[in-house]
């Protein structure tokens, strides 16, 4: 029997959430896959997946195994990169993560490049907006904001954003432009949940520690969007606001308020040896992020 191919078998399946497209990544037909996972579960005595006409979900005992069999399929990888040497071609399926509205923003052109330059590569992109396990989750590579606890990982600086204050035209013609942090108490706030004041705004002097919000979204795009239409202040990412700053659609509110700008990283798990495609995702990836990043900085300005 043929374990490792057993444990890629069903780590595709698991990560692509079907038999079929299991059997695409693999390059194998779909009862092929099917047997192969068939064979896998009657040898350990334990489903490893519950099946429905829509999709196909990880079984308690699944999960398991997938962690370890993420881990031993990269030790693999590894062992036969260092083998191979370090000029081998980047080959494999990489595991990506990064937060949700930056990874719809910036990911698909990002990866679009990238494999078109490396064709011995797959990727899957996972967006999530909290911060997950690297090696638990068998993921290679995460895009991260914010400043990271000592760890273990590798990080590659890509550049900075800043949490801010907008509104919309209208709404400031309407309901005036606060002047003074205290003021938004007498405001319409929209929250992102993602988003919402915490320690960084209270520090600053003069911030309410709380806002009342009418309006909460879980999507920071939809937060922005009733922004747009006059319904209120939100708290932005620079990324995502700064380019409606410059068209005129949003106007920077109480920018004195605003917390420190934060860095936006990749990071990998460390190893003696670096998988040769998580070093060249990273090598591209890192460049192209920074300029897309500086193309959407925004630097406070204060009214006159």
């Amino acid at each position: 029997m043929d374990r490792f191919r057993d444990l890629e078998t069903f780590v595709a399946v698991a990560e692509t959430g079907g038999f079929a497209t299991a059997a695409q990544r693999l390059k194998a037909s779909p009862p092929a896959v099917t047997r192969i996972i068939a064979g896998l579960e009657q040898r350990l005595g334990a489903a490893l997946f519950t099946r429905s006409t829509r999709q196909v979900r990880l079984t308690e005992a699944g999960q398991r195994l997938l962690v370890r069999a993420q881990s031993l399929l990269s030790d693999l990888e590894l062992a036969e990169g260092e083998v191979a040497g370090a000029n081998a071609v980047p080959a494999g399926h990489l595991t990506i993560t990064a937060p949700v509205t930056m990874g719809r923003l910036l990911m698909p052109s990002l990866l679009t490049g990238f494999l078109k330059a490396h064709d011995r590569i797959t990727a899957n992109v996972v967006l999530l907006d909290r911060i997950s396990n690297l090696i638990e989750d068998g993921v290679d590579v995460a895009l991260r904001v914010g400043q990271l606890p000592d760890s273990t990982l590798i990080a590659r600086h890509v550049g900075e954003v800043r949490r801010m204050l907008v509104a919309s035209p209208a709404y400031l013609r309407k309901h005036g432009r606060p002047k003074k942090p205290t003021d938004l108490k007498q405001h319409t706030f929209i929250a992102f949940n993602g988003l919402m004041p915490n320690a960084d705004w209270s520090a600053n002097a003069g911030f309410p520690k709380s806002l009342k919000s009418p309006l909460e979204f879980n999507d920071a795009s939809a937060a922005i969007a009733a922004v747009e239409a006059g319904e209120g202040i939100t708290i932005a990412w620079s990324y995502l606001a700064a380019p409606r700053v410059r068209d005129g659609t949003l106007v920077q509110i109480l920018p004195a308020a605003w917390p420190p700008a934060v860095p936006v990283q990749l990071v990998y798990p460390e190893s003696r040896l670096v998988a040769s495609k998580v070093r060249a995702f990273v090598d591209y990836a890192a460049p192209n992020l920074r300029a897309a990043l500086l193309e959407r900085r925004l630097t406070p300005r204060h009214p006159r």
